[in-house]
């Protein structure tokens, strides 16, 4: 048997800290964005600015017909063939939201999400960078980054072998491998905390070969930056949050359709309609005073 180390608690003088030593934390994140109503430009063409209008005022005419409890993905406007002067409009009254997210497959896909949550301005770029699609959508998450991601995994994970230095990696995988064979689309999440382990690098190259990094990549800008990415395997994606200062604060292993941080709840996609319905009533009262002038 072998022996078991006895921790030792000093006491007296000297084993006890200073009254006045600094107190050592870690830096948690100090800033958070909070909406702003994007301003309608007013040096814009008045011909632009309308048909600009036109193109939202529709898209809230969709959204006013789709309930996002019980169809979670919602309306679609295609935005390709907006000339160049109402898309600088449309770009600079939708902004830009904390989600941005990455997709590499077949095509590359870049999306950002607008500072209206939920409302996603969706890219789609060829091999040599030219857009070949751009549209508008409503959704908790883009549909094409759930499909990626899905597409491009295994229903299972594939069998690595443990140097001798893996110590909690072998349980780790066991538990995930147990969770991606019992649940079911819409379940809820399955959260593996890794910054509670005692990990090994051998135990973090393990979990890099049974879980390589999937097609989609994701970063959500609210207290600091949480990056997301799919891995190939099924409903598996690997999620870490870092501090304004760029330190990774929490690092977890989420088995889940989609990991809830980079969702646009319900709530928050009937909050978005109300607002953008609010812009387009801003933009035709410019529209108006431009008439006027």
């Amino acid at each position: 048997m072998k022996d078991f180390p006895i921790p030792v608690r000093m006491v007296g003088v000297g084993s006890q800290p200073e009254d006045d030593a600094e107190l050592q934390y870690l830096e948690m994140p100090q800033g958070m964005n909070t909406f702003s109503m994007p301003a309608v430009p007013e040096t814009a063409d008045a011909a632009a600015l309308a048909k600009a209008r036109d193109v939202l005022a529709q898209f809230v005419a969709q959204l006013d017909a789709w309930d996002p409890e019980l169809d979670p993905y919602g309306p679609r406007a295609e935005l390709t063939g907006i000339t160049a002067d109402v898309l600088e409009i449309v770009n600079q009254v939708l902004g830009e939201g904390e989600v941005s997210i990455q997709i590499t497959d077949s095509a590359l896909h870049r999306i950002q999400e607008s500072v209206f949550t939920g409302l996603w301005r969706c890219c789609e770029l060829d091999a040599g960078g030219a857009l070949v699609s751009d549209s508008f959508e409503a959704a908790p998450v883009p549909r094409i980054a759930l499909a990626a991601a899905r597409a491009a995994a295994r229903p299972a994970l594939d069998q690595v072998e443990f140097p001798p230095g893996a110590m909690n990696s072998p349980a780790l995988l066991n538990e995930i491998a147990c969770q991606i064979a019992e649940r079911h689309p819409g379940a809820r999440a399955h959260v593996v905390n890794l910054t509670l382990f005692p990990m090994t690098p051998d135990d973090h190259a393990v979990l890099e070969r049974a879980l390589p990094v999937g097609p989609v990549a994701m970063i959500s800008r609210g207290f600091g930056n949480c990056r997301i990415t799919s891995t190939l395997a099924r409903d598996v994606w690997r999620v870490q949050y870092f501090n304004n200062m760029n330190t990774l604060i929490l690092n977890t292993i989420e088995v889940v359709d989609v990991p809830e941080v980079a969702l646009a709840s319900a709530e928050d996609l009937v909050d978005s309609r109300t607002r953008l319905a609010e812009l387009v009533q801003w933009m035709s009262e410019s529209c108006a005073e431009q008439a006027r002038a």
